[in-house]
């Protein structure tokens, strides 16, 4: 009989993303999980396998084409009677079909509209579009009668099941909104941008920019010749998360810097024992260590601001990111239970996650749940930068190149090795002073370790 491989759930707020690579054609014979594609999601690239063992009938998807979840990547004639299901066959995904088209007949279109979410899920939504204000309430509206449908006459609007659902909670018409995604599609920070424009009192209006508040570009070409590119999947992730952080945080950066001579002689003397052991002992590994200790000290940093419910949620885990620098761009995996680790377990996690990431093979769900962040940029150079705080999270930790300096010690100077360290929080929930003792609490902890279990 015929089966249909269809694109699977992949892993949380994924809907869709785009086809890299096609390993099978018509004729091809495969197995049960060989690979069918690659897919470049929001989050990672995904090797999506075959469910079913059989001779290929029909490949629908084709590289470079968007495709959704759900959607019938090929056709399996497989042992059985046979059956034929092409009659409601979608038509073959092709590159240069319009996302938008894709997205107008989803189920959600032509079924009853869900339940709202569980208030968890709204409130990791609404947090990022209220305001900081605690005296101004959250905007929670009743969502309109029809929020998916677009008026007689207009088509629908290109949109995620998930986008729509945000719309909803928001209050929001999502056929009033212009996408900035590709083909137009809606995204979450449309949605967002035009919450805070409506409280403003800032409505966009027809003939403005694809994002509202962001100025028309002119035209370059006027002046030379240009270049343009589109951008990928990782560098829209990037651009579209950092702004929401930007505009959602207010941010502010503490630096402080850290005598690291005796980790640098710890790292020496031990490297040849972790390497038996198939890792590398590295500053990253014996700062994470430190920080998972730290952040047990002052919860506040290991936790998220719910500005809607106006309340604080302090997590009970510790799991902290580590930012690799990938080909692709910037990528965050992220080390579960950080503090119940051995710095010889953080070595290899982190060398693993990194390859991982570098190499296209991280998985979604390796990308997400991260408390606390660390980014560490010494081996490329600089003095000091202030990083990002990653949304939901409230802090991130930014490490510098170390260098050896004179530092006078008792009666005398001596040569020293200096780690500049510069940590971003949201001003939110965390004060300055709290941010200066937390810094203060690693700095110690590179310097004199033993001075994190005093307590």
């Amino acid at each position: 009989m015929i089966q249909a491989i269809k694109v699977p759930e992949i892993g949380e707020n994924i809907e869709s993303g785009v086809v890299v690579a096609v390993h099978i054609k018509a004729g091809d014979t495969v197995a049960v999980d060989d690979t069918v594609i690659e897919l470049e999601t929001d989050k990672a690239l995904v090797e999506i396998p075959s469910p079913f063992a059989g001779r290929v009938t029909e490949v629908l998807a084709e590289a470079g084409a968007q495709i959704n979840v759900g959607d019938v990547i090929a056709r399996v004639e497989t042992e059985g009677e046979a059956a034929n299901e092409k009659d409601d066959a979608p038509a073959p995904i092709t590159a240069t079909q319009d996302p938008a088209s894709m997205t107008g007949n989803s189920a959600e279109e032509t079924s009853p509209a869900p339940a709202p979410p569980a208030p968890d899920t709204a409130t990791k939504d609404l947090a990022s579009v209220t305001d900081s204000s605690a005296e101004e309430p959250a905007l929670v509206s009743a969502p309109p009668t029809s929020p998916s449908e677009a008026p007689p006459g207009r088509p629908p609007a290109p949109a995620a099941p998930s986008i729509r659902r945000l719309a909803r909670e928001l209050g929001v018409d999502i056929v009033e909104i212009s996408g900035s995604g590709p083909g137009g599609r809606i995204t979450e920070a449309d949605i967002k941008t035009h919450v805070r424009q409506r409280r403003s009192g800032n409505s966009s209006t027809a003939g403005s920019p694809p994002v509202p508040g962001t100025p028309t570009m002119p035209d370059f070409s006027r002046w030379g010749k240009v270049h343009i590119e589109e951008m990928d999947t990782v560098r829209r992730l990037t651009a579209r998360s950092t702004a929401a952080s930007w505009t959602t945080i207010p941010h502010v950066t503490q630096f402080d810097e850290a005598d690291i001579t005796g980790v640098m002689e710890f790292i020496e003397k031990y490297a040849p024992k972790v390497e038996s052991a198939g890792a590398k002992l590295t500053v990253t590994a014996v700062i994470t260590r430190v920080c998972a200790e730290a952040l047990k000290r002052f919860p506040r940093f290991n936790a998220s601001i719910d500005v809607a419910n106006q309340r604080i949620i302090l997590k009970q885990y510790v799991h902290i990111g580590i930012a690799a620098d990938t080909p692709r761009g910037l990528l965050v995996p992220v080390i579960r239970d950080a503090d119940q680790k051995s710095i010889v377990d953080l070595a290899k996690a982190i060398v693993d996650l990194a390859q991982r990431a570098r190499n296209k093979k991280v998985k979604p769900d390796e990308l997400e749940g991260g408390t606390f962040s660390i980014s560490n940029q010494g081996g490329i150079g600089g003095v000091g930068f202030t990083p990002i705080v990653l949304w939901p999270q409230v802090a991130i930790l930014g490490v510098s190149r170390s260098a050896v300096k004179p530092v006078f010690v008792q009666d005398r100077f001596e040569p020293r090795t200096v780690l500049p360290l510069s940590l971003s929080y949201d001003h939110r929930i965390i004060d300055g002073a709290d941010a200066a003792r937390f810094l203060r609490c690693i700095c110690d902890g590179l310097e004199q370790p033993m001075t994190l279990f005093l307590d």
